[in-house]
């Protein structure tokens, strides 16, 4: 893929999709703002797939997507890294982290969390109350004969960070998400785990990605501090909406890049996506580069975009 001379200081971003189908318009828009602002700032791409779950994602689903990038002039300079690769790496930092005492196996069933007296937070998540975090080594091992235990991270006190987009933004870590997953009962690795890790290690300095993913933020920040590695600043983007209000995603077939690219060329997708960003007033076919010039994350809208009709 295309190297670009980078200054040291110069920003560090990344693609980092989940290869478990057909990239929609709303992950389009997210990688097109995540190059554009690294780009615009003589900055570099990484390419990574997260891939943890390989029950539901495939290395085929991945290579198209680096061809969809590819046909809509969205380059990288490193990767790809696929994530079911680097699970030594996740467990290496889940020692470090044990070491430090804050780990703890937990038992509890997806029904159990999901009682319908369970508090959830705003964004849907479920906030553990710790059932499991006082187990004495005895009940630990009478349970561990009955199923595999998932790990918990003992999260505490208050974290904040400003974003690049929407300001300032916090979280009481016990109050709003409680402790959280850091490898899931089939041995799987968690996200908040394994983005952490990976965005440390590879030396991600900007990630910019949907608002849905702002409550996540300071947990990752929780890790990155207990890990010791070096924090990136995050931008987050508004949301692309369907007419009636709902989220886009890869069940929307027709929002589908495959079927986007069977009634609009790579510039009219871009120009359009541009457009919809509030980066250009003029709705006109325009590639990543034509909308460098024009970047700017004051001119990016806030609120969620609702897709006009006929648009697409």
């Amino acid at each position: 893929m295309n190297r670009e001379a980078a200054s040291p200081s110069s920003p560090v971003g990344r693609f980092a999709p989940t290869p478990s189908g057909s990239m929609h318009l709303g992950n389009l828009f997210s990688c097109l703002l995540a190059w554009l602002s690294a780009r615009s700032a003589g900055g570099r791409m990484i390419m990574r797939m997260e891939n943890l779950d390989t029950q539901r994602t495939s290395v085929e689903f991945g290579e198209r997507l680096m061809r969809d990038l590819e046909f809509l002039g969205l380059d990288w300079d490193e990767g790809p890294y696929w994530q079911s690769e680097r699970g030594g790496y996740y467990q290496e930092c889940l020692d470090r982290l044990t070491e430090q005492g804050l780990v703890y196996p937990c038992f509890c069933s997806r029904a159990e969390l999901h009682a319908a007296d369970a508090p959830h937070a705003s964004d849907g998540d479920y906030i553990y109350q710790g059932a499991c975090r006082g187990l004495s080594m005895g009940e630990i091992g009478e349970k561990s004969r009955l199923r595999s235990p998932a790990m918990r991270l003992w999260a505490e006190g208050r974290v904040g960070f400003q974003d690049l987009h929407y300001g300032w933004y916090e979280q009481d870590l016990q109050r709003d998400c409680g402790d959280f997953l850091l490898r899931r009962s089939d041995g799987v690795f968690a996200y908040q785990l394994a983005v952490v890790a990976d965005d440390g290690a590879m030396g991600v300095t900007e990630v910019v990605r949907g608002r849905d993913l702002l409550s996540s933020v300071p947990r990752q920040l929780y890790l990155y501090r207990l890990l010791g590695l070096q924090e990136p600043e995050f931008a987050h983007i508004p949301m692309l909406l369907a007419e009636d209000g709902r989220r886009l995603s890869k069940r929307d077939a027709d929002m589908g890049l495959d079927s986007l690219r069977q009634r609009l060329s790579a510039g009219e997708i871009v120009g359009r996506l541009g457009y919809l960003a509030g980066l250009t007033d003029r709705l006109e076919a325009a590639s990543p580069r034509e909308l460098l010039d024009g970047f700017s994350w004051e001119k990016v809208k806030k609120e969620d975009i609702f897709l006009p009709k006929d648009l697409f």
